[in-house]
């Protein structure tokens, strides 16, 4: 299991203690540190089975400034995000095929099944 967090985000540090209380390993990735790759975005993106919009934070002042109103395909989308990693939601928790967004933190309880 991988979590792709951000220590500053409460939701993120609430979803890390979750899947830690419940004993399971994970290996944390800061990805503000360790920026994805645009490989890695697809595949993220395939996991959590949605589009490359439903990853971006649209209340962000960078996504408003540079790229809302836009016309924007599914790859420029994807590239906004590996250049902006803080435009991304958080946290995300990937589990062998699956993903979810911890976003309520108790999304995460769907990989434990």
């Amino acid at each position: 299991m991988k979590i792709y967090h951000n220590p500053k985000c409460s939701k993120s540090r609430q979803t890390l203690a979750l899947i830690q209380e419940k004993g399971k390993e994970v290996k944390i990735i800061e990805y503000l540190k360790t920026p994805l790759t645009f490989e890695d975005l697809e595949l993220i993106l395939v996991k959590l089975g949605v589009s490359p919009i439903q990853l971006v934070r649209t209340k962000e002042e960078i996504w408003i400034t540079n790229y809302k109103g836009k016309e924007m395909t599914d790859d420029d989308i994807i590239t906004a995000l590996v250049d902006n990693p803080k435009i991304m939601e958080r946290p995300i928790v990937v589990k062998a095929s699956k993903a979810v967004i911890g976003r309520p933190p108790e999304n995460v309880l769907k990989l434990f099944s």
